[in-house]
């Protein structure tokens, strides 16, 4: 049964193109549907919309309470428990319930929030949000964070529960493991199908193929069309022209045969015309991905990082004591559980952390370039914030461009931009930056799997030295020359 109808949805931000031009789909909520689409293209709009939270023209008719993640915390210095009790109306014994099924332990509850790591923080508020039984979910990047563990813990989680959800992640595996339609926002329409994320690119390949292929006769045609509109009109210009110079000439032959022919070159070129509407029309919703750049500076130092015997603590010990090294031209990948001290060692190379140090880690460069996980705190615009970094305006525009932003965004406040396209400005300016070293934590949260397919690329070809945090298991084989596992 549809529980969810929208017709002719039409939305845009000011200044901006629209996202949604008369869109319609119906979704039933004992679907679990995979919200789709690159980053931008209006996937958290569609979920505010859904919310009643931004105004929009069309009818909207949704016949079940939403319950949305993340949902906003407050006070994040008190003890979980008591953190996650504000956001919803649950009692304790609930929200054990729902630890007991994701296999957490109850001791998180008795933490303050902010000391958890962010994959512990995600899997505490989802818990959270699933008390609300009687709820349709909108789960906004619930991916982001969790180790691989935890992942395959959300996949379980997730298949014990009788309600539908609208889920939107760029993991593919984890989407053909928990979805069974797909919402996919392309770029000229919203197409609704049955099946999940690998039946849907199987058949927009299929799609783009035959599109490509009839672009391909549209454009022979075409060119066969011009040079015939063009022999004509030539023809009839000489004929014009002798009928001006030849005074023994039938000018009225001359000119109604002239004049027939012009108006089969203007007949050819209306066709011409409607041919470049059509090939305009097949191509509208295929995706290109543009090759990325690198600022790298290869150095001549061998080591770039050290790590001998080292480990941190907050109170007891993060993980075994490491030993590893970063040399030039090598990708080496951090990997550990949640909560097992990955950011809290970057905040170490960077003299950020407040943790105990044992051991030694050296960072034997100034020239680095980073990749936050936290960047919510960025305001302003464009140029403000290439300004502020002591970047390059026009290569950080150039990147974002290639990164799939339209240019209307590039006018966007950061605050106001969507998670993805913030996190892609952070991504083009740790492109853009000179650097001898790279370190980046998570940098695949929030990318779309263009994007992923981009980053991926690029560090085959280039092979900069980066230490980097990662996830995504399929990522990690294809970039990592060393693997060093938190314990």
């Amino acid at each position: 049964m549809t529980n969810i109808s929208i017709k002719n949805l039409t939305f845009a931000y000011p200044g901006q193109a629209a996202l949604f031009d008369n869109a319609n789909f119906e979704l039933d909520t004992s679907w679990r549907l995979g919200l789709l689409g690159r980053n931008g293209r209006g996937k958290t709009t569609l979920f505010k919309i859904l919310q009643n939270k931004l105004s929009y023209t069309g009818t909207l008719n949704v016949s079940v309470p939403l319950a949305y993640f993340p949902q906003p915390l407050g006070d994040q210095t008190k003890l979980a428990l008591y953190c996650l009790q504000e956001t919803g109306n649950f009692l304790e014994w609930e929200l054990n319930r729902e630890l007991k099924l994701f296999k957490i332990s109850e001791d998180l509850l008795w933490q303050p929030f902010n000391t958890l790591s962010g994959g512990e923080q995600t899997k505490l508020m989802l818990c959270a949000l699933f008390c609300q039984a009687d709820h349709f979910f909108l789960l906004d990047e619930p991916t982001n964070h969790l180790d691989l563990a935890g992942r395959k813990e959300l996949v379980a989680y997730l298949k014990q529960k009788k309600q539908g959800f609208i889920i939107t992640s760029h993991d593919r595996t984890f989407l053909d493991q928990t979805i069974d339609h797909t919402l996919v926002i392309e770029r000229s329409q919203v197409r609704l199908e049955n099946g999940d994320l690998a039946s849907y690119e199987m058949q927009k390949k299929r799609r783009d193929s035959h599109d490509i292929q009839q672009n391909e006769k549209t454009r022979h045609e075409l060119k066969r069309l011009k040079q015939a509109a063009l022999t004509k009109e030539n023809w009839a210009s000489q004929a014009e022209r002798q009928k001006q110079n030849n005074s023994h000439a039938d000018k009225g032959f001359i000119g109604r045969r002239a004049a027939k022919v012009m108006k089969r070159a203007t007949a050819l070129k209306s066709r011409a015309e409607e041919q470049i509407k059509q090939k305009e029309t097949q191509l509208k919703n295929l995706e290109v991905s543009e090759t990325l750049s690198l600022n790298y500076r290869p150095t001549h130092k061998q080591v770039l990082v050290e790590a001998k015997d080292f480990t941190l603590a907050y109170e007891k010990q993060l993980f075994s004591p490491l030993n590893f090294e970063v040399k030039a031209g090598e990708i080496v990948v951090l990997k550990g559980n949640n909560g097992s001290g990955k950011s809290s060692l970057f905040q170490a190379l960077l003299k950020s952390s407040k943790a105990t140090v044992s051991g030694e880690l050296s960072l034997n460069t100034q020239n680095i370039s980073v990749v936050r996980q936290n960047f919510s705190t960025d305001r302003g615009t464009l140029k403000e914030f290439a300004q502020k970094r002591e970047l390059d305006y026009t290569l950080l525009l150039t990147l974002l461009k290639k990164l799939g932003f339209e240019r209307h965004t590039f006018d966007v406040l950061l605050e106001n931009m969507s998670l993805g396209q913030q996190k892609k400005v952070q991504l083009a300016a740790s492109l853009a930056t000179p650097a001898e070293l790279y370190l980046w934590d998570e940098p695949l949260n929030y990318l779309d799997t263009y994007n992923q397919d981009q980053l991926l690329t690029l560090l085959q070809e280039t092979k900069p030295a980066l230490l980097v945090i990662e996830h995504d298991q399929n990522f990690i084989d294809q970039i990592a020359d060393t693997v060093v596992k938190l314990k």
